[in-house]
């Protein structure tokens, strides 16, 4: 099957005849503007808390932590970056399991997706308004409850706006968002570098890795713990934005992987060295005799109030200022990737037609609102930074999840496709990095995934309405045989974890790496039962060519307009 783009367009318009307003998304967006829309994802509110974070749950075992997530991470982006090129499509990490598994599989991964997506702008927000307690202006916006600072009313109030501002800069179009963007994420990585290197400098003590409890006060359970429900895997979330965004990408098959894989090693690079830094600059008051209760904990602008401790009040100003325009970059490009995956559902099926719709500049306007709406909806439940962490990240790994499946179909049944960029050792990347997302959502914790449940059951309402209603005339197959491994796999991870070291029980059935083993063999026995069943060759083909070659004809439709961004 070729995907290639044709080189020319035949029309049969009249030459002289004005050219009609082009619908759909315009592909405008260069390698820059994709690698900065994936790692200015990453460096976000995670740079902020996370050091600070991982350190109370972990200790300096943080450090380690930190390592096992970017492995975790890099491993599932491999997959992704292998994926994106062969198929660059609108919101991709929600129709890569459609095409390997049909509209059972399709639609609940899709789900998954867009869930992590819409949910991901509030807690940015939370962050900036976190930070901004720092101002007079912005003090009453909080107050603390049970430890943890929360929104007040006129908090909220202050969250919907910063959200309709995220959603108001979108609908200047894709080029001028990623102009934005880009511009705002040279900022967002020279700010952590000038960081580590002032700190490094300035007040770094090596004794402070064995001080107070010790390096890894709370064993290997703490550094696990840490990589899930700390905000490390949260922090390194990200890299998948190229993929979202594929359907608006210049020269897709060339760029995307590079985006992918790039955006990940400057995002685990600078986090590594940012919880390395926080740990070492800490002046020993802060730390007492426990890191779970240090003086540290209770920072509500970690890295700034450091630098304010260590006399370096020129860097604190920064960092405030910074507080804004990282989590607001995090924001904004994840305001526009819920409605390229809504969009991008919308056009396999799952979603009603009118998230399809797009204004004069090619915006999906109908799924920003949508997104909009359902990220004001999240300060009630969730009004704080950490109450939303658990959720964003479980979310997140499920997302994940659905992608080595399909890069395993994909493998099985088209061999011969192209792949621009293709992934090395790829029938044991496969398994390994469904078996690695398997594992982050354990280290979640049940009190995490029983609210992820909910979230999901919620999802299959909508879904299910959208088919009963032929709110999309396209609703596809379910294709439940190929689907069969789905709801096994689902009811069976949340049981491991409950029934887990990481779970509500005092004497779990499955203790500290039992139940590891466990997930790792459940894992591998979903991989191949998925593998078996998977739809065949002729079908994918047709699906595929169904969805993806006309939005490829729109990538020769927009070569013109086509521009380095």
């Amino acid at each position: 099957m070729n995907t290639s783009a044709p080189a020319t367009v035949v029309t049969d318009r009249p030459v002289g005849a004005p050219t009609p307003r082009r619908t759909g998304l315009r592909r405008e967006i260069g390698f820059i503007g994709l690698l900065w829309a994936s790692a200015g994802s990453i460096i976000g509110s995670g740079w902020l808390f996370g050091a600070q974070t991982a350190l109370i749950a972990a200790g300096p075992a943080a450090i380690i932590s930190w390592c096992i997530g970017a492995l975790a991470i890099f491993l599932l982006a491999l997959t992704h970056a292998e994926l994106g090129g062969m198929w660059p499509v609108a919101g991709g990490t929600a129709r890569f399991p459609h095409y390997a598994f049909g509209g059972g599989a399709g639609a609940s991964f899709g789900w998954f997706s867009w869930l992590q997506a819409a949910t991901v702008a509030p807690i940015e927000v939370l962050a900036m308004i976190t930070y901004g307690q720092h101002y007079s202006f912005a003090s009453g916006w909080m107050k603390i409850s049970n430890g943890t600072s929360v929104l007040t009313g006129p908090g909220i109030v202050a969250a919907v706006v910063l959200m309709a501002i995220f959603t108001s800069i979108n609908f200047l179009g894709i080029r001028k968002l990623a102009h934005t963007n880009s511009a705002a994420t040279w900022w967002k990585v020279g700010v952590p570098l000038l960081t580590i290197f002032v700190l490094g400098i300035v007040n770094f003590h090596a004794s402070n890795f064995t001080a107070a409890d010790g390096f890894s006060p709370f064993g290997a359970k703490g550094v696990l713990t840490a990589v899930s429900t700390s905000g490390i895997i949260f922090a390194l979330l990200g890299f998948e934005q190229a993929d979202q965004l594929a359907g608006e990408s210049a020269r897709p098959k060339r760029d995307i992987p590079r985006a992918v894989i790039f955006s990940v090693i400057i995002g685990a690079v600078i986090y590594v060295a940012l919880q390395v830094v926080f740990l070492g600059a800490l002046p020993s008051g802060q730390i007492g005799h426990s890191w779970a209760h240090g003086a540290y904990t209770t920072m509500t602008g970690p890295f700034a109030q450091l630098a304010t401790l260590v006399a370096v009040g020129w860097l604190a100003t920064i960092l405030y200022v910074d507080a804004i325009i990282s989590p607001g970059g995090t924001g904004l490009i994840y305001t526009t990737s819920s409605s390229r995956v809504s969009y991008g559902l919308s056009r396999n099926g799952y979603f009603p037609t009118v998230y399809e719709s797009t204004d004069r500049r090619g915006v999906p306007w109908f799924g920003l609102i949508t997104a909009f709406v359902v990220g004001c909806v999240c300060f009630l439940p969730f009004p704080s930074w950490t109450s939303l962490v658990g959720l964003i990240t479980a979310a997140s790994v499920l997302m994940y999840a659905g992608a080595p499946l399909a890069f395993g179909v994909f493998r099985r049944r088209l061999p011969h496709a192209e792949r621009p960029w293709r992934a090395p050792a790829g029938p044991v990347l496969a398994p390994l990095a469904f078996v690695v997302a398997n594992l982050l959502i354990l280290w979640a914790g049940w009190d995490t995934v029983w609210r992820l449940g909910v979230a999901i059951t919620i999802g299959y309402v909508i879904l299910a309405v959208t088919r009963i209603f032929g709110l999309n005339p396209r609703s596809p197959q379910l294709d439940l045989r190929a689907a069969s491994w789905l709801p096994v796999y689902l009811v069976g991870m949340g049981a491991i974890v409950y029934l887990s070291d990481f779970g509500p029980m005092t004497n779990p059935v499955f203790p500290l790496w039992w139940d590891m083993v466990a997930v790792a063999i459940f894992s591998a026995i979903i991989y191949f039962w998925a593998m078996a069943v998977a739809l065949p060759t002729e079908r994918i083909e047709q699906m595929i060519g169904d969805v993806v070659l006309p939005e490829e004809e729109d990538i020769a439709a927009s070569e013109p307009l086509s521009r380095e961004v």
